[in-house]
């Protein structure tokens, strides 16, 4: 394998450009999915099936198909609605959210169910509304649960962003496959996009086992 590293030199900037929106999509995708994770985990825990049948709906679609299904069809039939025009970086926004928030609304109901019943009640007999309960009691304990589980989202987005090359939102993958369409190399682009990636990967699980142990102690 000859490794052709005045390629890999010119096409630096570019990686690193790449790799910065790489980050921005995931976090813009897993704040957003975060926050519509726990409006519809909520109302899929809703004592009316009428009422909460939407939420379990919206669940099933966005995990029981692919994401470069959903990311095609936001790019060229939701965006459009919106903007006139196709936007590469808007449609993977809005499909890393919104298939984040149906995987992120399943641990906030199983982080919230794993909490003792007694704890609610304990609450509510306090003179507390269900929703203080919940805002002050239960999703405080609840949170220190879904760390985990909410960390492996976030990294299982961070790969997932890299369908975002195939809308020609300009982020690390897309990089390397422009440096494999102009060289004709394999090797040198898929191969730093990888380590690039996994660089990604480990030092984002290392921050989250440093906040595990932190959380534990306290």
């Amino acid at each position: 394998m000859d490794i052709q590293w005045n390629i890999l030199a010119e096409y630096a900037p570019f990686f690193l450009k790449g790799t910065l929106l790489t980050i921005g999509l995931s976090l813009a995708g897993i704040l957003i999915g975060t926050i519509l994770g726990l409006f519809i985990g909520l109302g899929k825990m809703m004592k009316n099936k009428w009422l909460s049948f939407p939420f379990g709906l919206y669940i099933t679609l966005f995990r029981g198909t692919p994401m470069l299904v959903q990311i095609m069809l936001i790019h060229f039939a939701v965006v459009p609605l919106f903007t006139g025009g196709t936007n590469g970086i808007a449609a993977a926004i809005l499909t890393l959210s919104l298939n984040s928030a149906a995987y992120i609304a399943e641990i906030f109901r199983a982080g919230i169910q794993s909490i003792d019943k007694g704890q609610m009640e304990a609450a509510r007999s306090l003179g507390m509304t269900h929703v203080q309960a919940m805002r002050y009691v239960i999703l405080p304990q609840a949170f220190k649960r879904m760390i985990p589980p909410l960390g492996n989202e976030f990294i299982v987005l961070i790969k997932e962003s890299s369908l975002a090359s195939l809308v020609a939102a300009p982020e690390l993958m897309y990089w390397g496959r422009a440096m494999q369409g102009q060289y004709f190399r394999v090797w040198e682009p898929y191969i730093t996009a990888a380590l690039i990636y996994l660089v990604l990967t480990l030092s984002l699980s290392y921050v989250l086992s440093r906040l595990e142990r932190r959380l534990a102690t306290e």
